[in-house]
């Protein structure tokens, strides 16, 4: 079985799977505090960027799962989509937008910065 997933994944479909939770999957936070500290999706694990390969143990029963990953834009998120997947986590995406995207078009009451 094939777990071949896009590297991205656009902030509607991920709305979309956290309404049916047909999909068990992690969404991950890889930014500052400062900047969760201005908006944040609920239920989300947060680790900054640089903390992941320090952290690693704490994704590990995510490993065979999706885990989507954000952060401001998509930029580091997608960084680290495309490292989890080198130490094998082969479901690993980076949510497109990133938060802003997501405070765009899903919950548009979020503050931007």
């Amino acid at each position: 079985m094939s777990h071949s997933l896009p590297l991205e994944i656009d902030c509607h479909t991920v709305q979309q799977m956290r309404v049916d939770g047909t999909d068990d999957h992690l969404l991950l936070d890889c930014r500052e505090p400062a900047e969760i500290s201005i908006a944040s999706i609920d239920g989300a694990m947060q680790i900054p960027l640089n903390k992941v390969p320090t952290r690693l143990a704490e994704l590990e029963s995510y490993r065979d799962h999706r885990a989507i990953i954000y952060c401001h834009h998509g930029v580091r998120s997608l960084q680290l989509a495309q490292w989890l997947r080198q130490q094998g986590f082969s479901r690993a995406q980076s949510m497109a937008g990133g938060i802003d995207a997501w405070a765009i078009n899903i919950e548009k009451e979020m503050p931007r910065y």
